[in-house]
């Protein structure tokens, strides 16, 4: 059984809620971002650490309510990891005006089994975590530091 913990690098925290707040103010409106989560995925007894992050531009047609991962940049991003020795741990995205807890949207395009889904919301000053069992989202205790 995976570990129900996250540990998240403070360079990965301060990358990631950055990230946020430029989608929060976009020129056009709020807009989800998204991104991988690359680090350690800890040996099913050890938690997952997430060191970096690698920023992937929203591919989705209605970026304010949704985000969808650009398939050819996740691959870049998860390539570019490995390259560099790391394992992806999981995948973030941003709800700029919504709390940061998986949508029935999130719920119903996890693909990812087994990988963490951390969402945060600059409006709500929250960063959260879960792990895809691919039937439902478990939380996580997120770690900083």
């Amino acid at each position: 059984m995976p570990s129900s913990r996250l540990l998240l690098s403070t360079t990965a925290t301060e990358s990631i809620l950055s990230h946020a707040r430029d989608g929060a103010s976009h020129d056009g409106g709020p807009r989800e971002v998204c991104g991988v989560l690359v680090g350690d995925r800890g040996d099913g007894t050890a938690p997952d650490a997430a060191t970096d992050i690698r920023r992937v531009p929203n591919a989705a047609s209605e970026p304010r309510a949704r985000y969808e991962l650009d398939p050819e940049a996740t691959l870049a991003a998860i390539e570019a990891a490995e390259a560099a020795g790391d394992d992806v741990v999981g995948f973030y995205h941003s709800h700029p005006e919504s709390r940061a807890r998986p949508s029935e949207t999130d719920r119903r395009e996890a693909t990812w089994e087994g990988y963490v889904y951390l969402i945060v919301s600059p409006a709500y000053d929250e960063l959260r975590a879960w792990r895809w069992t691919g039937e439902r989202f478990d939380p996580l205790d997120v770690d900083i530091g």
